[in-house]
């Protein structure tokens, strides 16, 4: 028994010496540690403190512009709700930090080449930014089965003149996309003759916006009650307008090589079926899936032409 209070009691003395070990090591580590980080606070807001440290984003609220516009029209921000939903939008598209970054880096590649197409159409250019929020700028389908860029339906698609069959669709060729929305907007012009109620009829349909402005006795976008998803539209627009705008003043820093640029194609004319696109891609020196990449618009693996019919097929250069 005596033996068992010895050997008791030199493991509570090691305990003991073990914990006080440990503290006097913890305070000697707090005390050592801290003072060898320093805080670096960017132009940006963004606080660094060293190697070992995640990047840290302080949950800063972004000022919006004093005055703002969408197509040359102004926002009418003295009105309370106006600001506020203009407000929200801004500072939810700052907080989504992998997803805008990317959208202002494709953004550099499509939107130049939309702006002519918008200018062709003599459609104002802020126009140019519904499809970063109808689809990112990515060829997805909606669960509504609207598809590409400017998420058009497949009813609408085909009025406004794109061939939809179970081998060419072309909703997902974003330039001839781009067309077809630019005839519909001008149509919509016609109908309201105010660009900021077009922007919002993309979104619920020239009918829908019709009704409402009928009903509510309003032919202002901003001063309608409407659902929640078109009340937000057009606020979604201007923001992501705005910020890809002014990147750094709403913390996004993107170095100018990390921006998707336009890559240079040539084209070529089709006039006969093709029976095989795999060995198409390759008689042109490329791959299938790079034949993909350009021409998504081509949705099997063949390519039936009619007589009279021409494509056009972009080859990577």
């Amino acid at each position: 028994m005596l033996k068992d209070l010895t050997t008791a009691t030199f493991i509570s003395i090691a305990t003991l010496v073990i914990l006080f070990g440990y503290i006097i090591y913890q305070e000697g580590r707090q005390g050592s540690v801290a003072p060898d980080v320093e805080e670096v606070i960017s132009d940006e807001g963004v606080i660094e403190t060293g190697a070992d440290d995640l990047l840290r984003v302080p949950a800063v609220s972004f000022d919006i512009p004093e005055k703002i516009s969408f197509a040359d029209e102004s926002v009418p921000l003295n009105i309370p709700d106006v600001r506020e939903r203009l407000d929200k939008e801004l500072q939810i598209n700052c907080y989504l930090h992998s997803n805008t970054i990317f959208l202002i880096k494709r953004a550099h590649r499509w939107l130049p080449q939309m702006e002519k197409i918008l200018k062709k159409y003599n459609i104002p250019e802020d126009f140019k930014y519904l499809p970063l929020i109808e689809s990112n700028l990515l060829n997805v389908t909606s669960p509504a089965n609207a598809v590409g860029y400017w998420q058009i339906l497949s009813t609408s698609g085909k009025e406004l003149g794109l061939e939809i069959t179970n081998e060419v669709d072309e909703r997902y060729d974003p330039l001839k996309a781009t067309e077809a929305a630019c005839k519909y907007l001008r149509t919509a012009y016609h109908k309201f003759g105010n660009w900021t109620m077009v922007a919002a009829s993309y979104n619920r349909g020239m009918g829908g916006m019709a009704r409402a402005m009928a009903d509510q006795h309003e032919n202002s976008y901003y001063d309608l009650y409407l659902n929640d998803e078109t009340s937000r539209y057009v606020f979604r627009i201007i923001a992501i307008k705005e910020i890809i705008n002014n990147p750094a003043k709403y913390g996004f820093r993107i170095h100018p090589k990390h921006l998707y640029n336009e890559e240079p194609l040539r084209y070529v004319d089709v006039n006969e079926t093709i029976k095989d696109l795999v060995d198409f891609s390759r008689s042109q020196g490329i791959n299938y899936k790079l034949l993909k990449r350009h021409n998504p618009w081509l949705r099997q693996e063949k390519l039936t032409v009619k007589r009279g019919e021409r494509y056009r097929i972009a080859i990577p250069s």
